[in-house]
C-alpha cells in the first residue's frame, strides 16, 4: 500500500505545474500562442493515425535494441578552453564553449516516463553520475517531454549546483517551480528572445514540435531550438523538431556555427512533421550553416519503429554524400570540435 502510494505521488509530481500569474501573462502574450495553445509556424500534425498503430507495434519484432552492450566512456572534463562537446546519450550533452559549460536536456533517470516502473527504459547506463559532473553555468531545456525534461535529474542538479540557471522555453518554468527550483534560477524565453550567462548568449529559436506532460493536455508550454553563442565560438542545438524552412532563417541570422547537435532518431512516416529523418537532419545542419555535425536523439531509448543502428547509418551516408563534417561519438565521449575523432562505426558491432 505504501509503495503504491509513493508511486502515485511520484507520477503526480512528474506531471509538473501549469503557468499562472506572471508566467501565464507572458504565455498569453506570445505571438506563438493563440486559442489556448502554442502553435508552429507551419501546419503540423502531432498525432499518430490509428491505422499506423498495428504497424508500429509490429515493428517491435525488429532490431530496435542493440544486441550487445553499448560502449560507454567516462568523460574527463579538460581545460575550459576551445570548444568541446560531450554527448551523454539521447539528447543530453555538455557544451564547453569560451570558458563556460552549458548542459542540454539532461536525462539521467532509468526511464523517460512519469513512472519508475513503466515506460521506455535506458539501453545503456549514464556515462557519469550527476554528482561527478563539472560545475555548470546553465542547463538549457528544449521542451517538456519526458525524454528531455527529467524531474529527478532537475531536482538533483538544482541541489548539487545551487545558483545554476535553468534556461527554458515559455511555460516550462512552472514545472521547475513545482519541483522546488528557486524562481530566481529560472529564465523563460520566447522564440527569438535571449539571455546571457557570463559572456555566452543563449537564444531560443523556433522548432517544429509540440509539448505536454499531462496526456490530453498539449501545447501549453513552448518548444525551441537553441543558439549558444560565445565571443569566439557558437553551437546550434535543434531540440526535437520536424524539418521546416525556419532553419535557413536561423542560419542567416545566427550562423555560421562551429558545431551543431541535430535530432536524427525516433522518426517514422507517421510523425514526420515532428521528428526529422536523418537526411533531413543533415539538411538542417547545412541550412543553419554548421561546421561539425553531431547527431543526437538516438541510442539511449527505444522510442520509434526503426532499427536501433539506422539513425547513425543514414546520417553517415548522407553526410558523406553532401560533404558534411561529422562526428558520431560513443556516449560519454568528449569531442574536440577542432579535432574530432574519425568515425569508426562502433554501433555496427552491436547492432
Amino acid at each position: 500500500m505504501i509503495t503504491a502510494y509513493i508511486c502515485v505521488m511520484t507520477i503526480a509530481a512528474q506531471l509538473g505545474g501549469k503557468a499562472a500569474g506572471a508566467r501565464r501573462t507572458r504565455v498569453e502574450a506570445s505571438p506563438q500562442f493563440s486559442e489556448g495553445r502554442f502553435r508552429n509556424t507551419v501546419p503540423t500534425a502531432t498525432g499518430i493515425p490509428l491505422t499506423a498503430i498495428p504497424r508500429v507495434a509490429a515493428s517491435a519484432l525488429g532490431s530496435r535494441r542493440p544486441h550487445g552492450p553499448v560502449p560507454v566512456m567516462n568523460p574527463t572534463a579538460g581545460e575550459k578552453t576551445g570548444l568541446h562537446i560531450t554527448w551523454y546519450g539521447h539528447s543530453s550533452a555538455l557544451v564547453e564553449i569560451d570558458g563556460h559549460r552549458i548542459m542540454l536536456d539532461p536525462v539521467w533517470s532509468n526511464r523517460c516516463s512519469p513512472s519508475r516502473l513503466a515506460g521506455p527504459k535506458r539501453l545503456h547506463e549514464a556515462p557519469v553520475p550527476l554528482a561527478d559532473l563539472p560545475a555548470l553555468d546553465a542547463v538549457v531545456i528544449s521542451h517538456d517531454h519526458y525524454d528531455h525534461l527529467d524531474m529527478p535529474t532537475v531536482q538533483q542538479l538544482a541541489t548539487l549546483q545551487p545558483g545554476m540557471l535553468f534556461v527554458v522555453p515559455l511555460g516550462v518554468g512552472a514545472h521547475l517551480e513545482t519541483w522546488q527550483v528557486p524562481e530566481a534560477n529560472i529564465v523563460e524565453l520566447d522564440w527569438n528572445e535571449s539571455t546571457t550567462v557570463g559572456d555566452i548568449a543563449l537564444v531560443a529559436t523556433p522548432a517544429r514540435h509540440f509539448s505536454g506532460r499531462r496526456g490530453v493536455s498539449r501545447d501549453d508550454t513552448l518548444w525551441a531550438s537553441w543558439v549558444i553563442k560565445g565571443p569566439n565560438r557558437s553551437v546550434f542545438y535543434s531540440g526535437d523538431t520536424g524539418y521546416f524552412p525556419g532553419f535557413a532563417d536561423i542560419g542567416a541570422e545566427h550562423g555560421p556555427f562551429d558545431a551543431t547537435l541535430v535530432q536524427v532518431g525516433a522518426y517514422s512516416p507517421d510523425w514526420a512533421d515532428i521528428h526529422m529523418f536523418p537526411e533531413e537532419g543533415v539538411t538542417t545542419h547545412l541550412d543553419v550553416r554548421g561546421g561539425l555535425m553531431i547527431p543526437v536523439h538516438w541510442a539511449t531509448f527505444d522510442l520509434a519503429p526503426h532499427q536501433w543502428a539506422e539513425p547513425p547509418e543514414r546520417t553517415w551516408r548522407e553526410a558523406k554524400a553532401r560533404d558534411v563534417r561529422l562526428a558520431i561519438p560513443r556516449p560519454g565521449e568528449r569531442v574536440d570540435v577542432d579535432n574530432p575523432p574519425e568515425i569508426d562505426a562502433w554501433w555496427q558491432q552491436i547492432a
